[in-house]
């Protein structure tokens, strides 16, 4: 049975979209502001930002992962340590050689961390809530990178 997100996981973990959902309304051109005195971290390529932010957003899952293989114990332990570290290492290992090739590897490593959070919910390391979470969250993810991959 799935567990009842906590408002402040989902209200912060909804807020961490807004990066990945600026830079695809820019890569589709729906938000285009010159004239606002927005940072200029916000303006520019969306298709650059999705990977400055998707790039520091995987990496930052893997230590969550990391969190959550503290509470096991024995050879899962051994397991969920080497599994949580795969996301920072897939970014380390595979940034791209240009856009187009490193939003396809970030998309990958969002799908592929999908999968190692099913499977510390299966060994009951995350909270019951979590793959709700998350779900959500990566789907978003997913669908704004695929528009950078693809527009």
């Amino acid at each position: 049975m799935l567990g009842r997100i906590p408002p402040a996981a989902f209200v912060l973990g909804l807020a961490g979209l807004t990066p990945f959902l600026w830079a695809a309304l820019l890569v589709l051109g729906l938000f285009n502001v010159p004239d606002w005195p927005i940072p200029q971290v916000l303006l520019g390529d969306g298709k650059l930002i999705m990977i400055r932010y998707g790039g520091i957003i995987l990496p930052f899952m893997a230590g969550v992962l990391w969190g959550f293989a503290t509470n096991a114990r024995g050879s899962q332990a051994i397991a969920a340590y080497a599994l949580s570290v795969l996301p920072a290492l897939w970014w380390f290992f595979m940034p791209g050689t240009g856009v187009t090739s490193a939003l396809t590897n970030l998309t990958t490593g969002f799908i592929g961390l999908l999968l190692l959070d099913y499977a510390f919910a299966r060994w009951d390391l995350a909270p019951s809530w979590w793959m709700a979470l998350r779900v959500q969250l990566t789907a978003v993810v997913v669908l704004c990178l695929l528009i950078g991959v693809f527009l």
